[in-house]
Order: structure tokens, then sequence, then C-alpha cells
């Protein structure tokens, strides 16, 4: 099996494992490593196939959560960011017995828009699809500019991601359809109840990939997991654009796992 990029860091006791979104990588994390790293022991991971993985071709979101899953230090905290958050909740199902906890940020258990389900319109991720080979860089630009749509600091939180993505080898055409191809075609809906492990759900009002009204039809289902969490200001990064709030949602979820 090729090694995954997987740095280890911070001073807590409990592990808290970190699944980045698509088209990013472990870096993305950094505003808010210095915050959590006195509470966790931080690891930071780039999926399979990206960032400093790239030496792994595209996966499905079973292979993926099969991949990782050699690699899960005993009873880890799982966060999981947009695309992250459906690999920490297949990881969630799929090894209980291996996790404590799981936390997904500006998530869904199905992104694409079906019925009365909100989310992504299809045609939306095909044209992300067909663009890539044409227009790789404008392509994750418009990806990017979608996540920080409407937040008071969205043109900084731009740049921050831009720079998340420049600083690592550009990644494959491949992976990357493989990634959308998840977000297209996955739901996880019909299994959410059988997640057994403490459950945290944090989104962004102001999302547009993401729809904040999924949260009431989630809360509905996951009767015996606390309410989800609107943060108001925040788009789809909201670790990114309110850092400060972001970590006191974790801490207080941490602290109500060790009561």
């Amino acid at each position: 099996m090729t090694v995954l990029y997987w740095n280890i860091c911070g001073k807590g006791n409990m592990p808290l494992v970190l699944l980045h979104g698509w088209g990013m990588n472990a870096e993305v994390w950094q505003g808010v490593v210095s915050l959590l790293s006195p509470h966790f022991c931080l690891h930071l991971v780039d999926l399979p196939g990206y960032g400093r993985s790239q030496q792994v071709g595209a996966l499905s979101l079973v292979e993926t959560a099969q991949y990782l899953l050699p690699y899960l230090p005993p009873h880890a905290l799982l966060l999981g960011w947009s695309l992250g958050g459906l690999v920490a909740t297949e990881l969630a199902l799929c090894a209980p017995q291996q996790i404590r906890g799981l936390i997904s940020v500006a998530s869904s258990p199905c992104f694409t828009a079906r019925n009365t389900w909100p989310g992504i319109k299809p045609n939306t991720l095909e044209i992300f699809r067909t663009q890539l080979s044409n227009d790789f860089y404008r392509t994750i630009e418009r990806f990017l500019v979608l996540q920080t749509l409407g937040t008071d600091s969205a043109r900084e939180d731009t740049c921050i991601l831009k720079e998340v993505v420049r600083v690592q080898p550009m990644l494959s055409v491949e992976v990357l359809e493989g990634g959308l191809a998840i977000l297209r075609d996955v739901d996880l809906r019909d299994r959410l109840p059988q997640i057994t492990v403490p459950f945290l759900r944090l989104y962004g009002a102001l999302d547009s990939l993401v729809p904040r009204r999924i949260a009431a039809q989630l809360d509905a289902v996951l009767t015996t997991s606390p309410p989800s969490i609107m943060m108001e200001k925040a788009a789809h990064a909201p670790f990114i654009s309110h850092p400060d709030v972001f970590v006191k949602h974790i801490l207080n979820f941490h602290k109500q796992l060790c009561s």
C-alpha cells in the first residue's frame, strides 16, 4: 500500500483526524491548527490522490475509506469537511469500533439535489467535470469562489484556499473527476440512522454548496444526536472565515465526549 501524507502534531490526548474537501489538502487546516493543538493529537491527512498523497489514483468513497482505515489511530475523533465529511461518515459506518466521534463540516450525505432534497444541481457538477480538462486552474478557482461566497471575508478566504492549492503539485484530472463523481453519485441518507457514534454537524448559513435546509431534515432523522449547529455568518469554509467560533464548537463537543 502506498504511504499517505499523514502528519501528527499537538499536545492533547484524544486523536483528531482532519479530512479535507475536494481539490484541497491538509494545509487547509493551518488556520486552526494552533487553536486545536493544545487540546488534541492532530492527524493532518492528505486524502488518497490529493496533495502529497498523489501516488494513489482515483478511488470511490468506499475505497477511500478502506484505504484510510489502517492508518486510523484507536478511538479517533473524525472531522471531515465537505467531501471529507462523506469519507468520515463512511468510516463511522464501516468501523464504528475505531471511532470515538464524528464531526461533519459543511457536508451532506447527498450533495446532489434530488426531488425534495436540496443540494448542488447535477448540471453544475457536470459543467465542472467537463471544464477540468479544458481549463484546470480556472475551474478550481470557480469552485473556490463558490465556497466563500457571501461572507464578509470572502476575498481573503478565497486567497487562503487558492494558496492551499498552489503550494502543492497540480492534481490529476482523474482524481478530481473521481471526487466530483462521489459528490454527484453518493447518497448516504438511508444509512445515517446506522451511525452509532456521537455525531456533530456544523453548517454555514451562507453556504451555496450545502443548503442550510438540510440541517433540519437531518435533525429530524438523527434524533439521538445533538441538533445541527448553524454558523450564521459563515459559508462553506467556516473554519477559515470564523476559526475561533469553529474551534469553540469542536471543543464543546470534545468536552461532551469526555464527560
